[in-house]
C-alpha cells in the first residue's frame, strides 16, 4: 500500500447556475435554463462526500459496487447506461432495496453514452427517456432530476432539452478515481482516490474494469481517516439534512 499523503485544502464549492459559466464546459453558454443547476461539488463547507458510479459494462465491477454498498452501508449514486442493462439487471433486487433504504440515488447517464452535444433534440429526448424508462421499470424509481452528461459534455441547446424533460440537476464532478482509462493499475486507482476523496467532493468512478474492486478497502480507509460522511447526490444537494 502506498504511504498516505496530506489532505489538500478543498477548493471553494462550485454550483453553476443561470448566472455562472460552468468552468468544466468551455463550450457551454451562461444561459442555463431557469432553475437548472450544474453541480461540481457541495454547495457549502461540509464533511460530506458523494461517490458516483457511471456506465457499468463490466459484470465484476457492477457486482462489486453493489456488494460494496450492501456490505458497508456507504451511500452511492449510480449513473448506468441502459445499453448495459444485461449487466445491471442481474442486481435489480439488491439495487431496489438500496434505493428504498435511501442508500442509492439513480442518475440518468443516457441509454447509449453518446455525447449529447452531437445528438439532435429528438434523438437526445429519445435516448434520455429510453434510459429513464428502463431505470423506472427495473429499479422502481425515476432518474429525474439528476443527469450526468457522457464525457462531461453539454451545451445550451442540450441543457434546454434536458430541462424540458425534467432534469434540473446537471451532475458533474470535482475529482475522479482515474478509472476511465482502460488498463489502469490498482496503484494508480489508489493514488487518484487519495486526491479525489475530499470534503465536499463529488467523486467520479466507473463500473467498467474488474481492477476497481481492489479500490474498495482504500475508499473505506480514506473515508474513516478523513472523518468524511458519504452521501448520495440527493443528500449532498438537498437542503433538508435528514434526506439521505
Amino acid at each position: 500500500m502506498l504511504p498516505d499523503t496530506p489532505v489538500p485544502r478543498l477548493q471553494a464549492p462550485v454550483v453553476a447556475s443561470s448566472s455562472v459559466q460552468p468552468a468544466a464546459s468551455p463550450s457551454a453558454s451562461s444561459a442555463v435554463p431557469q432553475q437548472q443547476q450544474i453541480l461540481f461539488n457541495a454547495p457549502e463547507t461540509t464533511r460530506r462526500v458523494a461517490l458516483t458510479i457511471d456506465d457499468g459494462f463490466n459484470p465484476v465491477a457492477v457486482a462489486g459496487y453493489v456488494g460494496f454498498a450492501s456490505r458497508t452501508n456507504i451511500p452511492l449514486s449510480f449513473a448506468p447506461n441502459g445499453m448495459y442493462r444485461n449487466v445491471w439487471n442481474q442486481h435489480a433486487d439488491a439495487i431496489r432495496r438500496l434505493i428504498e433504504s435511501g442508500q442509492v440515488t439513480m442518475v440518468n447517464h443516457t441509454w447509449s453514452h453518446r455525447s449529447i452535444r452531437t445528438l439532435s433534440d429528438a434523438a437526445l429526448r429519445a435516448d434520455v427517456e429510453r434510459n429513464d424508462d428502463w431505470v423506472s421499470r427495473t429499479f422502481g424509481v425515476t432518474t429525474r432530476p439528476w443527469f450526468r452528461p457522457p464525457y462531461g459534455e453539454h451545451n445550451e441547446r442540450s441543457r434546454a432539452v434536458l430541462a424540458e424533460l425534467g432534469y434540473s440537476r446537471i451532475l458533474m464532478w470535482s475529482g475522479s478515481v482515474g478509472d476511465a482509462r482502460m488498463g489502469v493499475t490498482a496503484g494508480e486507482l489508489i493514488a487518484a482516490a487519495r486526491q479525489a476523496i475530499q470534503p465536499g467532493a463529488v467523486v467520479l468512478g466507473h463500473a467498467n474494469q474488474a481492477v476497481v474492486v481492489s479500490l474498495y478497502g482504500e475508499l473505506e480507509r480514506l473515508i474513516a481517516q478523513r472523518a468524511l460522511v458519504p452521501v448520495t447526490v440527493k443528500t449532498m444537494f438537498t437542503a433538508d439534512q435528514n434526506v439521505r
